[in-house]
């Protein structure tokens, strides 16, 4: 469990809320592990089929106290709203700021900033953990560039511009990410990122794990109210969860990239787990995708101190902090989106 900033996360397997008086309590198998009370609360996450009483929902409902279920992966099952829940005005608020070209400049900058800051933060710390192994100076001069990029984004007026100046700085990042590999180069060459099919190991791995990782978001941004299909940076667009890949930018490099470099460099996943199709596609075989769910799951448990809220979490909360402080931003709680900066 871990109580973030007025929201209750439940993550303990096999648990179970109740009420008892003006408390929530924790149990697991009729044990007492943790109570808090409800007007410390303004929402509760529990994740795995975490079961809740039908008195604890109906006083959730009553205090305006959302109460939402996801699956042990992260995705979204339901939520449990009273019947004059804010969720209408704070969608109506994220639909009119997404309809304005300067507000989703305004925020469509701070993901992608977030974004290059951290794919930055990557190369500038395998430069000093890796120097023997890799040719620091040319990583030196990526992050340069990305240094520069930065720059660029915060003078940046409109989106084209912003979606430039990322473009590049992508390209650029993924330059040197064959470098990052240290162990089965010659099975797990990267030669630049592509998609839709994916034509190698590597980005068979990228994609898969960015897939998760939109899961986990678009389920966070669904849990604090948000609608995850209306975005800022990435436009609307049908059956396209725009907001929730908005949100996961800042969070793909250090989240997703780190785990399919950890995978690789750790020898986690093998050659032969990999298939090449008549059209190119390069595809996973079942056990190489266990093995990368089983990963992408210890790296959610693994704790954090969060870099904003200074306050342990853990990886797999990180996006559902996200999702939380962009509502905030929206109710107007405060001045701005504080996007994910990793250190």
């Amino acid at each position: 469990m871990k109580q973030l900033a007025n929201t209750l996360f439940v993550t303990t397997p096999d648990t179970y809320l109740s009420l008892d008086g003006e408390n929530v309590v924790i149990l697991k198998k009729g044990e007492e592990l943790k109570r808090i009370p409800l007007h410390n609360l303004e929402s509760i996450i529990a994740f795995g089929y975490t079961g809740a009483s039908p008195a604890l929902m109906g006083a959730c409902a009553k205090r305006k106290i959302a109460l939402s279920f996801l699956t042990q992966n992260g995705k979204f099952l339901a939520r449990v709203v009273g019947e004059e829940q804010g969720n209408v005005l704070l969608r109506k608020t994220q639909y009119r700021l997404s309809d304005s070209e300067a507000a989703s400049a305004d925020l469509a900058r701070n993901f992608l900033l977030a974004k290059i800051y951290n794919d930055r933060w990557i190369l500038e710390r395998a430069v000093r953990d890796y120097a023997i192994r890799l040719d620091t100076e040319k990583l030196k001069q990526i992050s340069a560039f990305l240094a520069n990029a930065i720059g660029q984004l915060e003078k940046a007026a409109t989106l084209e511009e912003m979606r430039g100046i990322e473009g590049e700085a992508a390209a650029q990042y993924f330059s040197v990410f064959d470098d990052l590999i240290l162990r089965q180069k010659e099975d797990f060459s990267f030669q630049g990122r592509n998609r839709r099919p994916p034509l190698d190991k590597v980005n068979a791995m990228l994609s898969f794990v960015y897939t998760l990782l939109a899961h986990d978001t678009a389920s966070a941004l669904e849990a604090v109210g948000l609608d995850a299909y209306v975005g800022f940076l990435h436009r609307d667009r049908p059956g396209r969860a725009s907001l929730a890949l908005d949100l996961m930018e800042e969070l793909r490099g250090v989240m997703a990239d780190r785990l399919v470099l950890t995978m690789i460099n750790r020898r986690m996943v093998r050659p032969e787990g990999f298939y090449q199709k008549e059209n190119g596609a390069v595809l996973m075989d079942d056990e190489t995708r266990k093995a990368i769910l089983s990963a992408w799951q210890a790296k959610k448990q693994e704790t954090i101190v969060h870099p904003f809220l200074g306050e342990k979490i853990e990886w797999g909360l990180v996006p559902y902090a996200q999702a939380m402080l962009f509502a905030r931003f929206l109710r107007g709680d405060t001045d701005g989106y504080p996007p994910f900066l990793w250190k």
